[in-house]
């Protein structure tokens, strides 16, 4: 276990969760209904707010992936240390996808908080937040069978 996944356990920013496996579905459905709304708001040229919904819809996919699990997170930076702890130090998710939660938390917190976004920017998280819900999709998939 790593010493940042052991840090956010003892500082209770990540805790186990018996409810955790209940909830796998409402989370990919809130994945599944951020990436549509983001698409469509790239459609509209609302490249902020797609932004914004690509990086949640990140954020429940990974949130999917630590219920299932039977963990909680209570911080956005403990939920990318149980990532890398509970499946890429296990090999059972590339580091790229937690690299690609991490760069879309970046861009969500510039749009959110300095007003600071791009085009680019968010057509860039569109495959990472396809990317993402598909792996998780997989992954829960191949945990409940």
């Amino acid at each position: 276990m790593s010493a940042e996944f052991e840090d956010c356990l003892k500082k209770g920013k990540i805790g186990e969760f018996s409810r955790g496996k209940s909830l796998v579905k409402k989370e990919i459905v809130t994945a599944e209904k951020d990436f549509s709304d983001a698409k469509d708001s790239l459609i509209q040229g609302k490249y902020k707010w797609a932004t914004i919904q690509f990086y949640y819809s990140i954020f429940h996919s990974a949130r999917a992936l630590l219920y299932i699990k039977n963990y909680r997170e209570k911080s956005h930076y403990c939920l990318i240390a149980a990532l890398r702890a509970l499946y890429v130090d296990k090999k059972l998710l590339a580091v790229s996808f937690v690299e690609g939660l991490q760069r879309a938390k970046a861009l969500r917190e510039n749009a959110d908080y300095y007003d600071e976004w791009s085009k680019d920017a968010a057509e860039s998280l569109l495959k990472t937040a396809e990317e993402f819900l598909s792996q998780a999709r997989a992954i829960i998939g191949n945990t409940e069978a």
